[in-house]
């Protein structure tokens, strides 16, 4: 039996070529941890390749029973002889592994090689519609089951209000209604003071400017207020509400909270539906006012007096205006709550995984926001609201 050693002898790794009769094998012995593996790298894999290419497509057999220590370092330098012995029409066969480097091993030995995953998947039409079909069905039945769950838990809280997290509540009340008063107020008097001057600009030509308190009242009360309102919240607290459920999906713990028996429903989810439902109206309210507001400024500063324009916007905004408008504020509520949190119980692995339910989350809450502002416009018309 000859042996023929590859480097230079290293005290802590070793690879050499054993050639007992007419078989020829690799012997991996010692260390194979950082230091050793770059001792041996470069004489190990031209001795590879010498042997592959006097084996002329046989198997070359490589004996790892000596293996004392191995790393990934060492697992690196038996993917690279796998892949020189593959140059030469041959496979390297690892034999001897003890049982915690064979688990090692077997995390990055069967994966597919690099030149693989670089070649394009060629799928055809129908193979795509029906991948999207597919995804859709999914989405779909996630929205359903997320829905019929929080409907199941918010009905149980209903009756054991005490089973509820209302530190948590208050918590993302302050998150959605205090943190955001001053973005709504604000947008709700330059909204208010914008179209009360645009419209009395217009209706000046025609004597018709006392019409104004008129037209704000009714039009910020019945629609703009909930909607403008649940649209500033879906790109505020939704993408909020997405971030950190998503941030949490990526960390494992809601994976963690289920193993410990938790419901990532009821300890994420709800608490955060909860503070929608309450903060919502509150905030269409506020900026309601702050509209109405910047309204009084404009017609001021047209010479009307405060008076005149609050007794025209209370005489033709009534009680089925302001209820309408918070019935709405409700609904918006859910939506922009629920959607965030969806989206971000939603979120896959990766870098940009965040950031795409986030957008997710803004773009699928203001959708659903305007259809559902629509269905009411056609449910009010029937109603005669």
């Amino acid at each position: 039996m000859t042996h023929h050693p590859l480097p230079k002898d290293h005290p802590g790794a070793s690879v050499l070529a054993d050639q007992d009769g007419g078989s020829l094998r690799l012997m991996v012995r010692g260390r194979l941890d950082a230091p050793g593996t770059a001792h041996v790298w470069d004489e190990a894999a031209a001795a590879a390749h010498v042997a592959a290419g006097n084996l002329q497509g046989r198997d070359l057999p490589a004996d790892c029973s000596a293996i004392e220590y191995m790393d990934g370092s060492g697992v690196a330098l038996l993917l690279k002889l796998r892949e020189v012995v593959a140059a030469q029409g041959a496979t390297l066969a690892l034999t001897g592994l003890s049982p915690q480097h064979s688990q090692l091993i077997d995390l990055t030995w069967h994966c597919p090689d690099q030149l693989d995953s670089l070649i394009p998947e060629r799928r055809g039409l129908a193979h795509r519609v029906g991948m999207a079909a597919s995804e859709t069905l999914v989405a779909t039945r996630e929205m359903v089951s997320f829905v019929g769950e929080a409907s199941v838990i918010i009905a149980g809280v209903i009756r054991h209000p005490s089973r509820v997290r209302w530190k948590d509540v208050l918590l993302s009340c302050v998150q959605v209604g205090v943190d955001s008063l001053f973005i709504i107020t604000l947008i709700g008097f330059l909204m208010g003071l914008i179209m009360s001057f645009q419209s009395a600009i217009s209706l000046q030509r025609f004597g018709g400017e006392i019409f104004v308190p008129n037209m704000l009242g009714l039009v910020m009360f019945r629609e703009m207020g909930p909607l403008v309102t649940a649209i500033l919240l879906a790109a505020r607290s939704g993408s909020a509400f997405a971030a950190e459920i998503g941030t949490m999906k990526i960390n494992e713990e809601l994976d963690a909270l289920t193993t410990m028996g938790l419901s990532p429903m009821r300890f994420l989810v709800v608490p955060k539906l909860l503070s929608a439902l309450a903060m919502v109206p509150l905030m269409t309210i506020f900026f309601n006012l702050a509209s109405l507001v910047g309204g009084a400024l404009v017609m001021l500063s047209l010479g009307y007096p405060l008076v005149t324009f609050t007794s025209r916007v209370f005489k033709y905004v009534h009680y089925s205006d302001f209820f309408g408008g918070m019935a709405k504020a409700l609904v918006f509520a859910v939506l922009v709550a629920g959607v965030g949190c969806l989206r971000g119980m939603q979120t896959r692995s990766g870098a940009s995984a965040v950031g795409l339910s986030t957008t997710s989350a803004v773009v699928s809450g203001i959708i659903f926001i305007a259809f559902a502002d629509g269905l009411f416009a056609v449910a009010f018309y029937y109603l005669k609201i």
